[in-house]
C-alpha cells in the first residue's frame, strides 16, 4: 500500500462516524488526523434547513474571523481618484479600473478577493461572467461594494470570510490552519456559526442548523454536536 494511502487509512480510523463530538474534541481530532506535509486548511461544512432555490431562503454574508485565516490574502480593488489612493494605503495588492478588467479578460486571476466602489460597478459588470463563477464578484451584501475601501481592504487582509449556501443547502468555509492553536480555531468557528445564525432567513422553518462537520484539507470529516456548539454562541 502506498505511504499516502496508508496514512489516510490511519487518519480515517481515528474518527467514529457515528459520534457527534464536542467542538474542542473535534478540533483536537482534526489536528491529530492531519497527515499532509503542508499546513492544511481547516474547513467547516454546515448543513442548513433552507431551500436555496427560493430567494427568501438564500443565506449569504461575511464574517471577519477573530484570528484570521493564517494566509496572505491578495486583495484587488476597482477604484479611482482618492479611493484608489485610500485602497493602496490600506494595503491592497492591486488597484485600478479598465486596466485590471483587461488583464482579467485575458485570463489573469492572481487575487483572492475583489472590492469595488459603487461608481466602478459599471466597469466591473463587463467581467461579471468571469468573476461570478469563481466567487470573486464584488457584492454589497458582503461589504465588497463600498466607498469605505480602506476598511474593506483591512478586513479582507485580516481574515474576512464570505459565505453562501450552495444548492444542497450546505455552507462551506475555511476557518484557519491545522497549525493554529485549538483555542484560536474554536473562536473562529464560533464566529462563523454565529454569523450564520444571524443570517437566518425569516422564511426558514424547522431546524435551521442541521449538521456541522469539521475537516482539514486532506483529513476526514468530524461531526460536531450542534447543541454543544449552539450553547457557546
Amino acid at each position: 500500500m502506498p505511504k499516502t494511502a496508508k496514512k489516510k487509512t490511519e487518519s480515517l480510523a481515528k474518527v467514529d462516524r457515528a459520534r457527534a463530538y464536542t467542538l474542542s474534541e473535534a478540533i483536537d481530532l482534526v489536528k491529530s488526523a492531519s497527515f499532509a506535509k503542508f499546513d492544511e486548511t481547516v474547513d467547516v461544512a454546515v448543513r442548513l434547513g433552507v431551500d436555496p432555490r427560493h430567494a427568501d431562503q438564500m443565506v449569504r454574508g461575511a464574517v471577519v474571523l477573530p484570528n484570521g485565516l493564517g494566509k496572505d490574502v491578495r486583495v484587488l480593488v476597482f477604484a479611482k481618484g482618492e479611493k484608489e489612493k485610500e485602497a493602496r494605503e490600506a494595503g491592497a495588492d492591486y488597484v485600478g479600473g479598465d486596466d485590471l478588467v483587461a488583464k482579467i479578460q485575458e485570463g489573469w486571476f492572481e487575487f483572492d478577493t475583489a472590492i469595488a466602489t459603487p461608481d466602478m460597478m459599471g466597469v466591473v459588470g463587463k467581467i461579471g461572467k468571469l468573476l461570478g463563477p469563481r466567487g470573486l464578484m464584488p457584492n454589497p451584501k458582503v461589504g465588497t461594494v463600498t466607498f469605505d475601501v480602506g476598511r474593506a481592504v483591512k478586513e479582507s487582509k485580516s481574515g474576512k470570510v464570505e459565505f453562501r449556501v450552495e444548492k444542497a443547502g450546505i455552507v462551506h468555509a475555511p476557518v484557519g490552519k491545522v497549525s493554529f492553536d485549538g483555542t484560536k480555531l474554536q473562536e473562529n468557528i464560533i464566529a462563523l456559526v454565529d454569523a450564520l445564525m444571524k443570517a437566518k432567513p425569516a422564511a426558514a422553518k424547522g431546524t435551521y442548523v442541521k449538521k456541522i462537520s469539521l475537516s482539514s484539507t486532506m483529513g476526514p470529516g468530524v461531526r460536531l454536536d450542534t447543541t454543544e456548539v449552539a450553547a457557546q454562541l
